[in-house]
């Protein structure tokens, strides 16, 4: 059991680490990042996302109570997490950066990867099925975190950004394409088939070695007290009440372990460049993106323990 565990979550961070080691070696620079960071974004995973979900059978991949469940969990853990930064008292910065962290998971670039590892084909589909509708919200609730806070100064900032992050979003639109293709049943040309499975074949190792490359100590600045607060939100309480909700709700198996592993999925990147734009503490985001990612070795390899202790 202890080897399973170790082939679904020891590649992951792997790659990661070798991300980290060729910046750190200089064979990728700064520059290079920036490049294939946009390439990830824009063209890798939107294309691995639509092809995998269009051509999964739509019905058998869905699941609504698994689909309630994780928007539950997340709705609980942004009220948790706001809340308690207004019982703190922390600055506006502060709060609406700390309220993000908790709840924002990097669903696309780790979450896809350690699903695909622990549940295969049919785990993918579901997990991206489930991105396509987690995503607007993630995207949604950031900008309500961080906004709030400032809600004088930057209500109409907040949401020009947040129109703007639905409405261009690579992967909202790849998943939402990919799930309508699904639903429709409609066939891939030969083709197009063969050229996006060649092209979704390098998607998750670029990304994964885009966060290792992505990886600073300088994050680690900022209020690490509560950027390990934000990151206990993210990495332990939201997975254990997701799969608290999930069980309650009657789902099993499989689809359980999948609304586990995606809740339990350390803080997205892109926390960081959202609170650069909405006012919020960027040195904090940085440094709940390091501690949640480093931390999430532990956590995944726990949550995969104790759910084969569950038989999923």
């Amino acid at each position: 059991m202890k080897s399973e565990i170790f082939l679904i979550v020891l590649p992951v961070f792997l790659v990661i680490g070798l991300g980290f080691s060729l910046k750190r070696t200089g064979l990728v620079n700064s520059e290079f990042l920036f490049s294939l960071n946009r390439l990830i974004y824009y063209v890798a995973l939107p294309a691995l996302l639509f092809y995998k979900i269009a051509t999964a059978d739509f019905l058998t991949s869905f699941n609504g109570p698994l689909l309630t469940g994780m928007v539950g969990s997340v709705l609980v853990i942004f009220g948790l997490s706001y809340g308690y930064g207004s019982f703190r008292g922390y600055q506006p910065s502060i709060h609406g950066t700390f309220c993000q962290g908790a709840f924002r998971g990097n669903l696309a670039y780790i979450g896809l990867a350690i699903i695909y590892n622990a549940y295969g084909e049919r785990g993918f589909a579901v997990a991206g099925i489930l991105l396509g509708f987690l995503v607007p919200l993630f995207n949604f609730l950031s900008v309500v975190a961080l906004i709030l806070p400032n809600r004088r100064d930057s209500y109409n900032m907040g949401m020009f950004i947040w129109v703007k992050q639905i409405g261009s979003n690579p992967l909202i639109l790849a998943s939402f394409c990919g799930i309508l293709w699904s639903i429709l049943a409609l066939p891939l040309p030969h083709i197009i088939d063969r050229a996006l499975g060649i092209i979704t074949g390098m998607s998750l190792p670029l990304a994964l070695i885009s966060i290792g490359a992505s990886f600073s100590f300088n994050k680690l600045r900022g209020d690490l007290g509560v950027a390990a607060l934000s990151t206990c939100f993210k990495v332990i309480i939201m997975p254990v009440l997701t799969g608290a909700i999930l069980i309650y709700s009657g789902v099993r198996g499989q689809d359980l372990g999948i609304g586990v592993l995606l809740a339990g999925t350390p803080t997205a990147t892109a926390a960081y460049i959202m609170a650069q734009q909405l006012g919020g503490d960027a040195e904090l985001a940085g440094a709940i993106i390091m501690l949640s990612t480093l931390c999430s070795l532990a956590t995944y390899s726990l949550a995969l323990y104790l759910l084969h202790m569950l038989g999923v």
